[in-house]
């Protein structure tokens, strides 16, 4: 080998500088161990309050010098920036795609058009999404242009409007309108992913990711390490549609209420409230009678007034009436109805009836009117403000304090001095939800300060100072598909990691030195430096590591020993032709080379498909899986290359063998040609079963192909299956429950609402969850116990996902395009290479096999296995995983046959079946190695993995079988057929 000193350079240099990366994670650990400590110290029994000093702990940190390197010092901050970052899986968090509402964009541009057909085309629109692959706006032009008519959309009721006057104008064509109002779109989204990120910089997350994308309305954002997930989903969501409102007396609205009341009575039916509502709804009424002049009460109606039975409390200042927050939708419908609107005097027809925030703990929440107008909008918005902090009002709670800009404030002294003279209210209004309505004693207040005050936690106030500094939402936006992981789920699934790591090392290390001796020695020092790289490199780039990125890396392990294995069997090859040992490493490195190259490329053509289709973990997994094969092919060329030079040129002999191994596998001479035959018959009756169960049996698919909720539970004791579904069902008519791991943890799964995206409906359906899980759960568990997994024994909810129905379709169309992409990738790669198509159509047979029986095999096994084995994004990458792996094994065979066959021709098959046999113990070796590195991740690795190992077990297995009983015959056969394998003469 030349330039060995220049390798060795670089290898010093690969290795001091992936030590130098790994450094900055060893010190954050070593900082973020100490942190915890000190907050358990503090509040060992009260888990919120342990992690919140935990995080003050780093917090104080963040500028301070931690780490001492002598020519350099770092801060915290820029320890934990360099070190290497923890994925969801492994450090829990959250994982979400967010979809920004296109349709709450579309009717902000069209200034809330009441257009009939416009509105139509809206919900047409929302219809055609369910089961289309077009953006929103592509689906709304769709169903504009199918009822328009003689509608346009620039019409002024439409985008002709003074908002988009300078654009739009009243003679432009539907073709000239339609780019504008993609462009509106996209720089709304580019909004929102800018205000998101501002929101998500403030909150204080460590290696936060988001992104956007393509160019649909999704945002993706990933939060490792994040602890209050609630708080964190509530933070993305909220639009911050802050606003300012005058707003009516109670007594002004109270004469209003019992004429509802009355009307209400011929429109719906009432139902009886039970005793205990029964002496309050009496006083409601008695209120109601007296504030509208009449005097007394029929207690024969007690129970019969539709609006009344549900007061709860009299009107008061600004406050309208109090009710109980479960009866707040069908109160809101009562007041929305026609019949009921017009009740309403001319002077409050444009009445605007919004709640108040519901206390903490409190079952009620109060009903305000707010003076609105024709065109339903506020005097004064969020638009005018320019900053806003956290601070305490006069009793000293938490509030918002805000400074508005100079026409806001102007406003705000015109409101203000309006509402004082008035001896009225201002309603303070975020979201559609009423803050706080504080009165004016000191007169009109200029300068353009305000305040928020409500039942804020710190944290609350807090972030919504950071919310409303950071701008509001241009559009509401939906968690779509999301993704939870509790701390302590991750810290179980770094354990499994590291001993399934650990046991899998030691078996490779241990085969390799039984199998080639010192030369294995050699290639155990390349395979230790080829992971110290991995991990520098994955450090060094910032990249983030999974679960299945763990597992990419312990695959590659298995991987990276193949080019050691191709190099040693061509050096014995060598030798036993009797050449000296130095010409024999020379040569057998040169001969193995073609090999090794062309089994990495078409692994990693399967591995950048991977990436390019897969999302957070399964992209994990490609870009280890990446850096594994770049590195691997580094160590195994050079670094075990000098280290054998090292040791010949010692003047010593190298056997690249042991006693039980000398002589393996040099004598076997197998007619593989003669019994294709019979493998195609085994082959087709494989097939046969696997196709048939696909079609009667099908697929147990996952909530990534068919939407729906997720949930790990873990419970004290044992649980059945059998006995907590029917409970379940009881509640959402569907919910599948599969024991996950140990028979204490369960996995389930209902479509109950999986349709709907909204915060509120996530909450109902954990919340449903909870109260139906209790029978099974701790006697004392609270719901936020049950949500978080907390307290000492880490019980409740450990993970949750959700995928809504779109992304579920998305999903199945990417990972088709995948495994199809793979396949006509590798064909033309496979038919450059060897210049012959019958190459190309065996290889690509040998995979559609192999992927065919795997799924067979689930389809038959899923209902029996004691391990998950759902479809999901996971069960695609090992799917891709497979057909790269049976891939190598093939090129490595045909490689070896093409080099037989180009010296000596085909001769019936017998080089053929000669270069099989040459490469026997390889595959074998191959096989084996990545088979029990595999093995030892499925005994000892994380529970989510099990399913996508079981199908890397099967698919080696498989693929291994393949490659020589199918690949090869099918190459030879075509080749027969065409007259280019000529039968050998006798």
């Amino acid at each position: 080998m030349q330039n060995k000193g220049l390798v060795k350079i670089f290898a010093v240099l690969f290795g001091l500088v992936s030590l130098y990366q790994l450094s900055f994670t060893f010190k954050a650990n070593q900082v973020e161990a100490n942190a915890e400590e000190y907050a358990a110290s503090k509040f060992q029994n009260e888990p919120a309050k342990r992690n919140e000093a935990e995080v003050k702990y780093l917090d104080s940190l963040s500028n301070q010098e931690v780490f001492n390197m002598g020519i350099a010092k770092y801060t915290y901050d820029e320890v934990k920036d360099k070190a290497m970052n923890l994925g969801l899986d492994l450090k829990g968090g959250i994982n979400v795609i967010l979809e920004i509402s296109v349709k709450d964009i579309l009717k902000g541009l069209a200034n809330y058009s009441k257009d009939p057909v416009f509105n139509k085309a809206l919900d047409d629109a929302s219809e055609l999404q369910k089961d289309s692959q077009n953006t929103y706006v592509d689906d709304f032009f769709t169903a504009f242009d199918a009822i328009k008519g003689d509608k346009k959309l620039a019409s002024p009721e439409i985008f002709a409007n003074r908002t988009l006057s300078e654009e739009i104008t009243f003679d432009m064509s539907d073709d000239q309108v339609k780019p504008i109002i993609r462009q509106k779109i996209d720089e709304s989204i580019v909004s929102a992913f800018e205000v998101l990120r501002k929101r998500i910089d403030k909150f204080g997350v460590t290696s936060p990711n988001i992104q956007r994308l393509g160019n649909s309305g999704r945002i993706l954002v990933e939060l490792p390490g994040a602890k209050d997930v609630e708080r964190i989903k509530k933070l993305l969501q909220s639009t911050a549609q802050l606003e300012f409102w005058d707003v009516y007396r109670g007594e002004e609205l109270a004469s209003f209420l019992g004429e509802a009341n009355e009307t209400l009575k011929t429109l719906v039916d009432a139902k009886p409230v039970n005793e205990v509502a029964k002496d309050s709804t009496e006083e409601a009424n008695d209120k109601i009678k007296e504030l509208t002049g009449e005097v007394g009460t029929d207690s024969t109606n007690v129970a019969v007034n539709p609006l009344i039975d549900l007061l709860r409390g009299y009107p008061n200042g600004p406050v309208v009436g109090t009710f109980e927050a479960k009866d707040a939708d069908l109160v809101m419908s009562y007041l929305d109805m026609p019949q009921v609107r017009a009740l309403l005097p001319a002077e409050q027809r444009y009445v605007k009836f919004a709640w108040g925030i519901q206390e903490k703990d409190s079952e009620f929440v109060d009903l305000y009117a707010l003076k609105g107008n024709r065109e339903n909008t506020p005097e004064l918005s969020g638009a005018v403000i320019t900053d806003a902090r956290q601070s305490y009002n006069q009793v000293g709670k938490p509030s918002v304090s805000m400074q508005m800009n100079s026409k806001g404030a102007k406003i705000w002294e015109a409101m203000t001095g309006r509402a004082y003279a008035q001896g009225s209210q201002i309603a303070i209004v975020l979201d559609n939800i009423v803050y706080s309505a504080p009165g004016v004693t000191t007169g009109a207040i200029s300068g353009g300060n305000s305040e928020i005050s409500g039942s804020f936690t710190l944290n609350e106030a807090i972030d919504l100072a950071n919310v409303l500094r950071a701008g509001k939402l241009p559009a509401s936006a939906d968690i779509v598909q999301a993704d939870e992981v509790g701390p302590s789920l991750g810290q179980e699934a770094i354990d499994s990691g590291m001993m399934s790591f650990l046991v899998a090392l030691a078996l490779v290390l241990g085969w390799m030195i039984m199998y080639y001796g010192r030369a294995g020695w050699f290639a155990d020092v390349a395979l230790l430096f080829n992971i110290l790289l991995i991990f520098g490199v994955l450090s060094g780039l910032g990249a983030v590591l999974t679960l299945p990125g763990l597992a990419g890396i312990v695959l590659t392990i298995g991987m990276s020993v193949d080019a050691n294995v191709l190099i040693f069997e061509r050096i014995r090859e060598e030798i036993e032709k009797g050449k000296s040992q130095k010409e024999a490493v020379k040569d057998g490195f040169a001969n193995a080379l073609s090999s090794i190259l062309d089994a990495n490329i078409t692994t990693g053509l399967t591995a950048i498909i991977l990436f390019v289709f897969g999302t957070g973990p399964i992209k994990g997994f490609a870009t280890t899986l990446l850096i594994g094969i770049v590195t691997s092919l580094f160590t195994a060329i050079f670094i075990t290359r000098l280290l054998v030079d090292w040791y010949i040129n010692r003047g010593k002999t190298l056997a690249f063998s042991t006693s039980i191994t000398k002589g393996l596998f040099k004598n076997v001479n197998i007619d593989f040609l003669k019994k294709r035959k019979i493998s195609y018959v085994v082959s087709a009756a494989l097939l046969v079963i696997s196709i048939g169960s696909l079609f009667v049996e099908g697929l147990d698919q996952g909530i990534d192909f068919v939407g729906g909720r997720t949930y790990q539970v873990r419970f004290a004791q044992d649980v059945s299956p059998e006995e907590v579904a029917p409970v379940l069902n009881e509640t959402f008519n569907s919910a599948e429950v599969k024991t996950i791991g140990s028979s204490h943890e369960l996995k389930i799964s209902t479509k109950y609402k999986f349709d709907q995206n909204s915060a509120e409906v996530d909450e109902e359906v954990q919340s449903k969850l909870f109260m139906a899980l209790q029978k099974f759960l701790p006697n004392g568990m609270t719901y936020e116990d049950f949500k978080t997994g907390s307290g000492e024994a880490k019980l409740g909810k450990m993970s949750s996902s959700k995928v809504s129905p779109t992304i579920a379709d998305d999903i199945k169309k990417e990972s088709f395009w995948a495994v199809l992409g793979s396949l006509v990738v590798v064909f033309l790669y496979i038919l450059g290479r060897f210049k012959k198509w019958q190459f190309s159509l065996g290889a690509v047979t040998a995979v559609f096999h192999d992927v065919v029986i795997v799924l067979g095999i689930y389809s038959l096994l899923h209902k029996y296995m004691p391990f998950s084995m759902e479809i999901d994004q996971a069960f695609i990458a090992a799917i891709l995983t497979v057909i790269g792996y049976s891939l190598n094994d093939t090129v490595v065979v045909f490689d070896r046959i093409r080099e037989v066959t180009n010296e000596k021709g085909f001769r019936g098959g017998v080089n053929i079946n000669s270069a099989i046999n040459s490469t026997l113990s390889r595959t074998l070796n191959t096989s084996f190695t990545t088979l029990i590195v595999l093995i030892a991740m499925f005994a000892f690795g994380a529970e989510s993995l099990r399913g996508l190992l079981f199908s890397l077990i099967i698919g080696i297995i498989v693929g291994t079988y393949s490659s020589i009983f199918i690949a090869t015959p099918i190459m030879y056969d075509t080749l027969k057929s065409k007259g280019e394998a000529p039968e050998e003469k006798n």
